[in-house]
């Protein structure tokens, strides 16, 4: 698994909402109140953890592995694992900067995670709005735009489009003492595709 496509898995891997209107899903019919209460839920979670199985593909190539993510108000951890080849990833960082460690040549680190990210692999990945997506709610940052969500079944998203990236969430499981939370999700940019599928959601303190 080649490290592009482990970057590239971040994208799904790192994955408070903006506020957005809901809109009617096809033959669901759908409570904006309790839609919105719902996003307000899982938008206040600062402190949680997911562990699960990621796939990623580019349209050329592709790769797939184990992803633990930890994300707390300080910062966040992103370990990727191949079994196959097993190599394994870590991305780790907070307001001030990130490092990645696991690629050739040693550690990477910047300022910007971004920006790092591209100078060290050549992908672009939204990586701020990432925490966010996971949830299940638009990316706060003003500069990632507004995002435009359709709500389904549950009043639960069932798509969800900013800064150019679709994602669709294809099934969502309860957390235990929390909201529930999306647990099999695809998103989508030109021939980028990540699929996730979260095994468990943790959520608070670790």
């Amino acid at each position: 698994m080649r490290i592009s496509v482990c970057v590239a898995a971040l994208s799904m891997a790192m994955l408070a909402g903006c506020v957005s209107s809901p809109t009617r899903a096809p033959s669901v019919p759908v409570d904006p109140v309790q839609a919105q209460a719902n996003d307000q839920r899982r938008g206040e979670i600062d402190d949680w953890t997911l562990t699960g199985r990621i796939a990623v593909s580019n349209g050329k190539q592709g790769g797939s592995g184990r992803i633990d993510w930890q994300e707390t108000k300080g910062g966040y951890s992103i370990s990727l694992s191949a079994p196959v080849t097993r190599q394994s990833w870590r991305l780790s960082g907070d307001a001030t900067g990130a490092r990645l460690e696991g690629v050739e040549g040693g550690p990477r680190e910047g300022a910007d995670v971004e920006s790092m990210l591209q100078a060290t692999t050549g992908w672009d990945v939204p990586v701020r709005a990432l925490a966010d997506w996971v949830r299940g709610i638009g990316a706060a940052s003003a500069e990632y735009g507004p995002a435009k969500i359709e709500y389904g079944a549950g009043n639960l998203p069932s798509r969800l489009q900013q800064a150019g990236w679709l994602i669709e969430y294809q099934d969502w499981q309860p957390a235990a003492d929390g909201p529930v939370m999306p647990a099999r999700l695809v998103a989508t940019r030109g021939q980028a595709k990540v699929r996730l599928i979260v095994d468990q959601w943790s959520l608070g303190p670790q």
